[in-house]
């Protein structure tokens, strides 16, 4: 969570208010009183967790479902004073229906989401050998329009485009409010999907995340021509290594047959 939203969130959240986590599990708010996370309560924390030291929520108030299932989540209409969703509404299949039940249960809340900077970011030791952008568990990318919060489909596409990439030198710059936003709402959590139907959709969200990329981090054009070198050569030792997977491939299904 970005320091100055937990700092925020000390300030603003009463003592006596009554607070929910969803999708809290690898780092929850410990402020919280009740935590709604499809993992269970025993593996919590990976990642730790945020905030004062003690724990409030429980095993009890610990709710394991899928967020997304689209039933009511077992709480009632604005039961909660406040509610935080952090890093989670980038993952999940359903968005929109996890931020209606967040304003059905709660009066007031703080959602943080991965940047689109972040999504365009090149992870080194993927399976892919550091060809793939963002974090393969993140379906969406996330804008924030108004205090609108807007899900665009993260597309495979932009992980052969190499305008699309930010440069080493860029990267090593970047702190953590670069790659998170939050945004706070009271009363309603308004988001919406836009929605890509036809190829111009796509070109139209290409050039958007291109403009919205070079507008800080511009590559040269020697940056470019290296990464584009450097796609060609994976792609060429791929495609060279195709007849030794499939020989390896036959040997195993000859060694499984027997």
């Amino acid at each position: 969570m970005l320091p100055a939203a937990l700092e925020r969130i000390d300030q603003v959240v009463p003592e006596d208010a009554l607070v929910l986590d969803v999708g809290g599990w690898a780092s929850p708010l410990n402020r919280a009183d009740h935590v709604l996370d499809a993992q269970p309560y025993d593996t919590r924390g990976p990642d730790g967790s945020h905030g004062e030291i003690r724990e409030r929520f429980s095993a009890r108030t610990w709710v394991t479902r899928d967020m997304c299932a689209r039933e009511p989540w077992p709480f009632r209409d604005g039961q909660f004073d406040f509610a935080v969703c952090v890093m989670t509404l980038a993952d999940v299949r359903d968005p929109i229906w996890v931020c209606q039940e967040l304003t059905r249960v709660a009066r007031a809340g703080y959602v943080e989401v991965p940047t689109i900077v972040a999504e365009l970011l090149q992870h080194e030791g993927d399976d892919a050998g550091g060809q793939h952008l963002g974090l393969a568990h993140r379906r969406w990318f996330v804008q924030m329009e108004g205090g609108e919060l807007v899900f665009v489909h993260k597309s495979h596409a932009i992980h052969h485009d190499w305008a699309l990439r930010i440069s080493s030198r860029w990267q090593e710059r970047m702190t953590v409010a670069d790659e998170r936003q939050g945004l706070f709402w009271e009363g309603q959590l308004p988001a919406r999907e836009r929605l890509l139907l036809t190829p111009e959709d796509h070109d139209h969200l290409r050039d958007d995340l291109a403009q919205h990329l070079h507008q800080r981090f511009e590559p040269t054009t020697g940056e470019l021509v290296v990464r584009q070198a450097s796609s060609v050569a994976r792609q060429g030792l791929y495609i060279v290594g195709q007849p030794v997977r499939a020989a390896a491939s036959r040997v195993m299904d000859r060694i499984v047959g027997r």
